[in-house]
């Protein structure tokens, strides 16, 4: 497994435009929360040995524990407060909002994508996960590494 370190600048390469990293800093967790959303509109998974478990929180427990923990602890443990603000806000659109969860979420990822692809055209250079879908993953924290470097916590 590759160094965050590595994944961070990699990532960097293709994300160092102003604009794009503006772009960056709503889409990506406007992607990623709307993904939560996606998934937390599908009916829960059913597991003999533990019940009903929501798809949400089943891919992000796969993603902190397979993903996120293996570029850094502290990565791991932002990024499960981000996911669970992000379930909290999905929990309360579901309940209150309008229109069903599905599509509000499905809306928010539309345009975040145009978005992203925008300040990708911008920058001149395609997205990382073009190359590694893994970087999919990497966004997200490349961010939160930012607000760490920011609060002076490591990584």
């Amino acid at each position: 497994m590759r160094s965050a370190e590595s994944w961070f600048g990699e990532y960097s390469e293709n994300h160092g435009n102003a604009t794009n990293i503006a772009i960056h800093w709503v889409c990506v967790p406007a992607i990623f929360f709307s993904v939560i959303g996606l998934l937390g509109s599908i009916p829960p998974a059913e597991f003999p040995w533990l019940g009903q478990v929501p798809w949400a929180k089943l891919v992000i427990a796969f993603a902190l524990l397979l993903f996120y923990v293996r570029l850094s602890i502290s990565i791991m443990i932002g990024m499960a407060l981000v996911s669970y603000l992000c379930i909290v806000a999905v929990r309360w659109l579901d309940e209150y909002a309008p229109w069903p969860l599905w599509a509000i979420c499905l809306v928010i990822f539309s345009v975040a994508w145009v978005g992203q692809f925008y300040g990708h055209k911008v920058e001149g250079k395609k997205p990382s996960f073009l190359k590694d879908l893994a970087f999919l993953l990497v966004g997200p924290a490349w961010l939160l590494v930012k607000v760490y470097k920011r609060l002076g916590i490591p990584y």
